[in-house]
Formats: C-alpha cells, structure tokens, sequence
C-alpha cells in the first residue's frame, strides 16, 4: 500500500523518540522510502546510526556537513516528501511552528515543506493542557496540519495522564489511512464555499450569523490533501487557512460570493455549498452611520441571489453539486425538498435540535441526503465529517462512471 510513497519523518527532543526506529522499520516494510530528520535535541534520545542504517539514508540534523562544510537544503527535503511525520512533537516544537521560528533544520524544513503534515504530540500532562501548547495546537490544526492526538497513561515523569505519544503501531496505521485517499481526487477542481456573508446595513453594521467557516475550511483541507486543486470561497472569519492545493477568495457579501462562484463553476468538476449565506440583504445601505433616533427602525430588505439553485441550474453533465441545509424542524423532509428544487445531487443536513452541532462547534452531527437514500452520522469532529462527506461524494462519482 505504501510502495513508492516518499516519507519524511521529523524527530524532535521528546523521551518518546526512542519508538520511532519502530515507525520507521513498519514504514520500510510496507514499502515506503523514508528519510529522516531531527532537530539536535533528538540526538540524546535515539541515534542518527540507528535510523541511518534503518532507512538507508543519511539523517539530517545540522544545516551544514560539519566535514566538508555542504549545504543541507531544507527545501529540496521538503519538496522530497509526499507526507512529512514529526513524531514525536514537543511542546517547544510546537510554539516554534506556531510562531514561525527556523532555528533548526527541522523546523525550517517544515515552515518550505509543500507536503501534508501529520504531528504527534508528547509531552507531560500539564505542559499538554497548558493554554498555551492547546492553543498552538489549534492554530498548527488550522493551518493544515493534522493533529495525532497523544493518548492517557504512564508518562516519563510517573505522572499518568494525556500527553503520551500515539504508538508508533497507530501512528504508522493513520499514514496508511491517510494515504489511501491521497490521490482520490487528482485532476479535480473542487469550488467549496464557507463561512457566513457580512450584508451592510451601514459602515458599521451588518446582518450575519453566527457561522464560523470551520465545516467549510476542513472539507477544503480533505479534498486538498486527496490530490484535487481547490477554490475555497470564504465568507468573513477569523479562523486560517494555510494550505498549497487550496486558493483562497475572501469574499464579504452574497452578491460577491454569487459572483465568484459563477465565475468558478464552469471550470469546477466538484461544487460543495457550506457558507451559511444571508437570504435577504438592505436594499439601501447607509453610507454613513444610522444614529438612534426614533423608537423603532425599518429596513426595507430584498432577496440574495440563490447560489444553489443558480448552479442547480446551470449545471453540466458530469458536474457534482453538494448544498448544505441547516434546520429547526421537519429537517429531513425539508433538506429532501431542497435537494430537488435546487438540483443538488446531494444535501448535507444539519439540524440545531442536535447538540454539538451546528455553528459554533468543533463538532457536527449530520445526515447525508440523496434522491435515493439517507444517511446519518453521529456526532463527531469537523474534520471527520468532512472525510465522510469526501467519501460520499467519491462513490457518487464512481457510480457514473
């Protein structure tokens, strides 16, 4: 499964590096080549001869052959790789790639590496639940990496808790996972939009919602990682993205969503609707902030233009259109009849009476609808939502071949 695949793996200074010659020795026996890489700190915990006659490669530590003064190009490792591993990750590791910081030839090989990153976090329990390293971890999740989360049980200070590194057995398992999908969708374009739009009533003031983005953002992040080149329209947010396969249009208003994405769509093999975009927008907005006055205050509201049901409309043959429908009541049966008056060929619902989904949610429960069945997921994370959706829409495709 892995034959041919070009792996890089990181090492940083973490007791738990001593496990990855482990890694290392189940990556070569699937097939894989593997090179490795590791900051100075590593050395203390397992030796470049170990991993160099494991790989049969030279291990990378120092910018500079120290015999004969060479250049180590981070770059021409980066671009090497077809999945970069750093396992395991310290908590110093993590603030440096949060931050940016290159002061070893591992991190500078990350901040170039045009490759997926998978991290594994180790570190003692309360250096794991410190706000600090949670929030590193957030912002690395939200740039595109994808996170192994440590698990629970003894660490090296006799403490027991989370903050132990995956097993290398698990670790090498979300590789091979990970990279059965890897080309599921080369050649693809892929048209996602996300996020809420912002419709100004003034030059302070809008009508929104409370849409994040994130379902949006991670479905992008699975669709880039498994090959295809992807559009990502996105509404106002703060959340980032940060990905080589994902072109990023930031957009403000429906009108302007509406017209990126009928720029895009006759070019786009795949078209996912996630933004949670305004129905209705101020037919005249104030170009000067509206003072309280009177007791109340009308605005004369007109109609966005439907994007769903505009490519619904337009679409070609071959063409796949996925919408998204969020409900408070008769939630299947309303996403059914959307499914068919916008042309869709497929409706991911959501439904507010679920908790834990929704806007503002790390996770999301949702059903899957189609013209011949449907499909319901548990709750889950984001980012696990957006594979299933990936996956549905992969069979899709392969049944009108």
């Amino acid at each position: 499964m892995l034959k041919g695949k070009k792996i890089l793996v990181g090492i940083t200074g973490g007791i738990a590096a001593y496990k990855i010659p482990l890694l290392v020795r189940l990556l070569r026996k699937a097939g894989a080549e593997v090179k490795v890489v590791m900051t100075p700190a590593a050395k203390d915990f397992v030796t470049p001869l170990t991993l160099s006659t494991l790989t049969g490669h030279p291990v990378w530590s120092d910018f500079f052959n120290p015999a004969d003064g060479s250049w180590h190009s981070h770059v021409e490792l980066g671009l090497w790789a077809d999945l970069f591993v750093i396992a395991p990750v310290t908590a110093t590791t993590l603030g440096k790639m949060h931050h940016g910081i290159a002061d070893n030839l591992l991190l500078a090989t990350y901040l170039s590496a045009r490759c997926p990153v998978m991290l594994a976090p180790a570190m003692d329990l309360d250096m794991y639940k410190h706000p600090s390293t949670t929030n590193n971890i957030k912002a690395l999740e939200q740039y595109g990496n994808i996170i192994i989360a440590p698990g629970s049980g003894e660490l090296a200070s006799g403490l027991c808790g989370e903050g132990r590194m995956e097993e290398p057995e698990n670790i090498f398992q979300r590789i091979k996972d990970f990279l059965a999908f890897d080309k599921m969708f080369e050649g693809k374009k892929v048209l996602i939009t996300a996020g809420p739009t912002y419709e100004p009533i003034d030059p302070v003031r809008f009508i929104g919602n409370h849409s994040s983005g994130r379902m949006g953002i991670e479905i992008a992040k699975v669709f880039a990682n498994r090959g295809a080149k992807v559009t990502l329209v996105l509404g106002p947010t703060q959340l980032s993205v940060n990905h080589p396969s994902i072109e990023l249009l930031p957009v403000t208003t429906a009108v302007e969503m509406f017209e990126a994405c009928m720029a895009l769509s006759q070019t786009s093999d795949i078209m996912v609707m996630s933004a949670a975009v305004a129905d209705y927008r101020p037919l005249k907005p104030s170009d000067k902030k509206i003072k309280k006055q009177d007791e109340n205050l009308s605005l004369e509201l007109v109609k966005n233009p439907d994007i769903l049901k505009t490519l619904g409309r337009n679409k070609k043959s071959g063409q796949m259109l996925v919408g998204f429908a969020l409900e408070t009541d008769n939630a299947v049966e309303n996403a059914r009849i959307k499914l068919t008056t916008k042309g869709a060929d497929l409706i991911v619902l959501n439904s507010l009476a679920d908790e834990g989904a929704g806007f503002g949610h790390n996770t999301n429960k949702v059903s899957l609808i189609t013209a011949e069945a449907t499909e319901h997921l548990p709750l889950m994370p984001k980012s696990e939502v957006a594979a299933h959706i990936a996956d549905k829409i992969n069979r899709m495709l392969l049944q009108l071949q």
